[in-house]
């Protein structure tokens, strides 16, 4: 990645609502080659989407959860795909919103599942939600809830944003 690009997409985690022009001022070159790197990146799969971080607590969320899952021996990638699939079935019937599903390895699980929630009972629900989709297949789920009604530090890239313009060279194609 060459360095003007790690600069644009530095910018954009920071704040992908900045214009072109904007943009252009920020990484130090023109706003039609800010245009076509912004949409090479976009082409070459570097930036999947642009989004908000919205204030949880002000939208009626006041726990995010960190869902740690053993899966048995057994389970396929189809099973964890059909989990995948039919979890959005369920969105705008229960209050709880899903931002990550993955595998993964450490502290003796192999999956996590990080969700948010308007209160422990809404929690509860996706717990056996997730218990009941999965089936068999999980032998072990535990959480780490986080309060979000607490002044704690926002979810933010800002950070990422900072050691992308460090990496340099060491960033793989």
């Amino acid at each position: 990645m060459k360095e003007s690009e790690r600069k644009l997409l530095s910018e954009l985690m920071k704040n992908s609502r900045r214009s072109d022009r904007e943009l252009a001022k920020a990484i130090g070159t023109s706003q039609p080659t800010t245009t076509r790197l912004r949409n090479k990146l976009e082409k070459e799969g570097y930036i999947k989407e642009y989004t908000i971080l919205p204030n949880f607590s002000k939208i009626g969320y006041t726990i995010m959860a960190m869902n740690f899952i053993k899966l048995g021996p057994k389970i396929s990638a189809h099973e964890i795909e059909g989990f995948r699939k039919t979890h959005p079935d369920t969105m705008g019937k229960d209050p709880f919103g899903v931002v990550l599903i993955h595998r993964g390895i450490g502290l003796g699980y192999d999956s996590v599942i990080v969700s948010f929630h308007q209160n422990y009972a809404s929690y509860d629900k996706f717990r056996n939600h997730v218990k009941n989709s999965m089936g068999t297949s999980i032998t072990e789920v535990n959480a780490f809830l986080i309060n979000l009604e607490n002044n704690t530090l926002p979810p933010t890239f800002s950070f990422i944003a900072r050691q992308i313009l460090k990496s340099g060279n060491k960033t793989q194609k």
